[in-house]
């Protein structure tokens, strides 16, 4: 049966996720500004692997980053905790504990950091990004390298629905005009489309280079930031994404747009259906938890979270956003020694 995600509370999860995403943050640290985003996503990678292997659960990775952007990685497929079954690796044998034979069976969905190149820049906008459900809730989307998304914080946005449709729905749901809608799209020539639309239907246009997860929040949240995000980016940061909105309450539908013939292919022979629109309860189907630890600033929910800070003692102060079921979303400190 299921775990209850509310029960990560009792059982002292929600902390050991928060304690994982902080390490991974103030493992790459010492890296920012270095230009070696590779070395930084393998700092982070490692700091992860240890920090989750340690965890009293039964975890596999159903979304994980790697060979899109040729990165260390947390593959997919991968276990962890404490623990895994038999069939694991690595797994309990006759004389383990017999508490961990029940351990909470969990989905994972990670980017080790989301925004390297900023990492790798010293600027704004870079995180450690973890989603945690129960197993079998978030879309495994296998091969899959891009995904077109769209996220708002309108409620029950029609999966299929274009921009420029969603732009006019925002509009009369606020009751201005579409100039005062704000749409964000990453700025790549696979978006053209998608900005073409949004300055058609009149809204305002906010192109941005990286940060697809952080204004994805935004959008959600409404509180700040954009209305609505629209565009092609990556599909592990999809998934990641689909989990936190729904953690804050937004929509969002999702398709999937292979960029390349040996994408499509695969996807193809994977069963994956190309036209299929993706529903929010879809990509995640039951309430999760989110974690975000900020390797630099950032503002994932519109207040803004300071990067790693490291003291002359060598200790340090990670910021980590997270949300869940019940809980709202939360700015707090993790504190490492």
């Amino acid at each position: 049966m299921p775990i209850d995600p509310l029960r990560l509370v009792e059982l002292g999860l929600v902390d050991g996720f928060r304690r994982a995403a902080a390490l991974a943050a103030h493992a790459a640290s010492p890296l920012v500004g270095s230009g070696d985003g590779h070395g930084i996503d393998g700092l982070a990678v490692r700091a992860l692997r240890a920090a989750l292997g340690e965890l009293d659960v039964d975890g596999v990775v159903v979304v994980g980053e790697g060979e899109k952007d040729e990165a260390p990685m947390l593959w997919v497929g991968e276990r962890f905790g404490r623990g895994i079954r038999p069939g694991g690796a690595p797994g309990l044998d006759s004389h383990a504990d017999a508490e961990l034979a029940t351990a909470p069976r969990l989905d994972l969905a990670v980017d080790p950091i989301d925004g390297t190149r900023l990492a790798a820049a010293g600027a704004p906008g870079a995180m450690v990004v973890l989603a945690v459900a129960p197993r079998g809730s978030l879309a495994a989307l296998g091969t899959a390298h891009y995904l077109e998304k769209h996220v708002t914080w309108l409620p029950d946005a029609p999966a299929g629905a274009s921009t420029g449709e969603l732009v006019a729905r925002i509009a009369a749901a606020r009751g201005v005009p579409a100039h005062e809608v704000r749409v964000a799209v990453q700025e790549r020539p696979r978006n053209a489309r998608f900005v073409a639309e949004a300055r058609a239907a009149g809204a305002s246009l906010e192109l941005f280079v990286h940060g697809d997860v952080e204004r994805s929040l935004r959008a959600a949240g409404r509180d700040s930031g954009p209305d609505l995000v629209s565009g092609i980016g990556g599909a592990p940061e999809g998934v990641l994404t689909a989990a936190a909105v729904r953690a804050l309450g937004g929509s969002m539908w999702a398709r999937l747009a292979p960029q390349s013939r040996a994408e499509r292919e695969r996807l193809v022979e994977g069963g994956l259906d190309l036209d299929r629109f993706w529903r929010l309860t879809e990509l995640c189907g039951a309430p999760a938890w989110v974690f975000l630890a900020a390797l630099t600033g950032c503002a994932p929910g519109g207040a803004a979270m300071p990067g790693v800070r490291v003291a002359a003692d060598g200790g340090a102060a990670v910021s980590i956003w997270h949300a869940g079921p019940g809980v709202d979303a939360t700015i707090d400190e993790w504190r490492l020694p």
